[in-house]
């Protein structure tokens, strides 16, 4: 990862096949009074499970503060939902744990929640939370989600890693076991 002249973050990811360079750029709300130097660094990592899809579904994240080292690990799921809506819950509830505006490294295995945070949901949010779809305006998938993520983001300012899944990244792991561990016990809960 390497930092360009105009702020952007690229990212090299290791399967050609979804994409083989992703640009991101640093979101930056320009009314934060705190400068930035202030404010804390935290590693968000996180990731979503759902068993079938639509399914019984899990989320969790682990919020790391490097400079005192603590970690805080959360986790829940949802009786039917699907595995997008458990990656973007991931990321709403990390967030909601931060008590104040910091600079945040999102970590995660979902193109579809770093493509949405980097390059959909600006489009969205100028079309009015709606997507382009043939010829039609649709409205956009899960965008009561999309809406309060993007409340939440608009403190703090983010910087995104993908991730692949399964790929041996410790916390990666822990969230994904955690995550499959919440949709497990909806789905035995609900076959008693």
């Amino acid at each position: 990862m390497c930092v360009n002249p105009h702020g952007y973050i690229k990212i090299q990811f290791t399967k050609a096949t979804i994409c083989p360079l992703f640009t991101i750029r640093q979101r930056t709300n320009q009314q934060l009074r705190t400068p930035m130097e202030h404010k804390p660094n935290v590693i968000l990592y996180t990731d979503g499970s759902c068993l079938g899809n639509p399914g019984p579904g899990g989320w969790a994240f682990v919020l790391k503060h490097p400079k005192s080292g603590k970690t805080l690990e959360r986790f829940g799921g949802v009786p039917d939902s699907t595995n997008n809506r458990m990656e973007l819950l991931a990321v709403i509830e990390g967030l909601k744990m931060l008590t104040q505006p910091s600079q945040i490294e999102l970590v995660s295995d979902s193109m579809y929640v770093l493509q949405g945070l980097e390059m959909w949901m600006p489009k969205w949010k100028k079309n009015n939370w709606r997507r382009k779809e043939g010829s039609s305006w649709k409205p956009v998938k899960n965008v009561g989600l999309w809406q309060e993520l993007d409340k939440l983001i608009a403190q703090h300012v983010l910087t995104f890693q993908y991730i692949p899944g399964h790929s041996g990244h410790p916390y990666n792991e822990r969230c994904d076991e955690l995550a499959r561990q919440a949709a497990l016990v909806l789905t035995t809960t609900n076959a008693e």
